[in-house]
């Protein structure tokens, strides 16, 4: 199975500290924010990773290459201007091939294993959720009996680790959409299926994010 990273984002709430630099970039007790998206999808045997860029591109391209020192092999899928997750993934297929492929955001870092997913499915599409965190949290969707539904109540956030098959997008065109639009379709046609993970996430989007992350994480690898 291959994986992708979203790395396309522009990292507008870091204010300052995305002006000139990445947020993929970021330092986190000493590593790129990113890598900790890259080294959990090595730990789990993944070797060809897509990676999408836009904003900064050059810098991530420089700074990660092609993949060698990790043991991987690393392609970019160029956007001219950011076409969010939804459409990001769509410009990116022809790179993750017709299997379903596992994407992650490059702004989560969490300890869960990858390798449990799921490699085959006969639906289009399996979520990891989270509990809550304190800024979100009316939650994102439901889980029962592995299944995720569309609710208001005992609901769970997203936590933007995710296996898809590109059937989910066959309905799609090139243009700037959220994935999450797309799930919600797929959740109500019941074609999702889901997890709730409870151990060590950070969703880095704040710089009072960052610092949290660089003052308690526990370094995965």
């Amino acid at each position: 199975m291959r994986a992708m990273i979203l790395a396309a984002g522009k990292g507008e709430r870091m204010g300052e500290l995305t002006r000139h630099t990445s947020k993929a970039l970021l330092k986190v007790q000493g590593r790129y924010l990113i890598e900790y998206s890259l080294m959990s999808l090595v730990r789990a045997g993944f070797t060809e990773i897509v990676i999408n860029v836009c904003h900064f591109a050059q810098q991530i391209k420089d700074a990660l290459g092609h993949g060698e020192r990790y043991g991987v092999s690393i392609q970019y899928s160029d956007e001219m201007e950011a076409l969010e997750s939804g459409g990001g993934i769509f410009k990116a297929l022809p790179l993750l091939g017709d299997n379903p492929f596992l994407v992650l955001s490059c702004d989560v870092i969490c300890h869960y294993s990858l390798k449990q997913l799921p490699t085959n499915m006969d639906h289009l599409a399996h979520l990891v959720l989270v509990n809550n965190p304190d800024f979100h949290p009316r939650g994102d969707f439901c889980l029962k009996d592995n299944k995720i539904y569309l609710g208001t109540e005992n609901t769970l956030t997203f936590g933007n680790i995710g296996v898809y098959h590109p059937k989910l997008f066959s309905d799609c065109k090139p243009d700037k959409f959220r994935l999450g639009d797309l799930l919600k379709k797929a959740i109500a046609a019941e074609q999702v299926t889901g997890e709730h993970y409870t151990g060590v996430w950070y969703n880095v989007g704040k710089p009072e994010q960052l610092n949290q992350a660089n003052a308690y994480l526990k370094i995965p690898f």
